[in-house]
């Protein structure tokens, strides 16, 4: 179902693209929209990039929006003539916006899907869809070399972004990756400024949410079959000093104790509404629990949403992770 030349020819004729990423954007999602975004408006098109939410841009993936298109979600038209979803496998996960999936396809309008989900659902008019790429940004390089797109400087970091932290810094990179990053510094990419504002440089409001959050955690050896869960929970009260940057980070800090073969992190993004972020460290499919929760994701990185209790959904995964 995967047309890139379908896809090239679509965005070749279009003079008005709105592209979409995820809900609480992350740098595949929003590094994305922003590169094809920035080589459509060099093109001569309107352009507009957005997501559902939060209502603010998170601080570390602003300095990527070199043309100003990041515009509100309320600013998204209910039926654009061409919609871009980028990095989303579900209309679910566009969060506020995704009625502008049908609003698109009702008037006549074009929605190209471009993501590398596993458990995309295909709900686009338009698919280039590859659960092998390490990245989303991988597949806009491939659209954007198809167009003939010269990779310059502003466009080679916005591909950078989603290239290092999908790729856990580069230990799921595969020979292709790494021939496109290099790619990418040839251009202009500094790899040690972009990964150390991306993942590394965190205020000092940081250190004490950590603690607090760190200071919860459990360790469920008996979870997965024995292979073990290691969890714990982001309130909103936790997160009242630090950004969202902050709170994505503590999952990658929760993985890396050893006893355990998966990890969670429940972030609490409304009153008793909580996000999760799953991930394997081993052989344990982690994208198939997060579907049965109403998630979806990679095999070793997932995420679903809840509400309620924050002891009943720690309960609920418990038991998905066992069946």
């Amino acid at each position: 179902m995967s047309d890139l030349d379908g896809a090239i020819e679509l965005l070749r004729a279009a003079t008005d693209v709105t592209l979409l990423a995820h809900v609480h954007p992350d740098a595949d999602a929003l590094g994305s929209a922003l590169a094809l975004g920035l080589a459509l408006h060099r093109s001569g098109a309107t352009v507009r990039v957005s997501f559902g939410e939060p209502e603010s841009v998170p601080e570390t993936l602003r300095p990527l929006d070199y043309a100003g298109l990041l515009v509100p979600a309320a600013e998204v038209p209910m039926d654009a003539p061409l919609l871009v979803c980028l990095d989303t496998g579900s209309v679910e996960r566009l969060g506020p916006l995704g009625s502008r999936v049908a609003g698109t396809v009702a008037a006549g309008g074009s929605v190209l899907v471009v993501d590398h989900h596993a458990s995309n659902t295909f709900y686009g008019t338009h698919h280039v869809v590859d659960e092998h790429a390490v990245a989303t940004a991988a597949l806009v390089a491939q659209i954007l070399d198809a167009m003939d797109v010269a990779l310059d400087e502003p466009l080679a970091r916005c591909i950078y972004a989603g290239l290092v932290t999908d790729t856990g810094s580069f230990r799921r990179a595969t020979p292709e990756t790494h021939l496109l990053a290099a790619r990418l510094l040839a251009a202009g990419v500094d790899p040690d400024e972009t990964a150390r504002k991306l993942m590394e440089a965190h205020p000092f409001a940081w250190l004490g949410m950590l603690s607090g959050v760190l200071g919860r955690a459990q360790l469920a050896p008996s979870a997965a079959g024995g292979r073990g869960l290691v969890y714990t929970y982001v309130t909103q009260q936790d997160a009242r000093d630090v950004r969202p940057e902050e709170i994505e980070s503590v999952v990658d800090i929760v993985r890396t104790a050893h006893e355990a073969e998966v990890a969670a992190v429940f972030k609490e993004v409304g009153p008793a509404r909580w996000s999760v972020s799953l991930r394997s460290v081993a052989d344990v499919d982690v994208q198939e629990v997060a579907v049965s929760l109403g998630g979806g994701g990679h095999r070793r990185a997932a995420g679903y949403t809840a509400e309620g209790p924050i002891e009943p959904i720690i309960s609920r995964l418990l038991e998905a992770l066992s069946s």
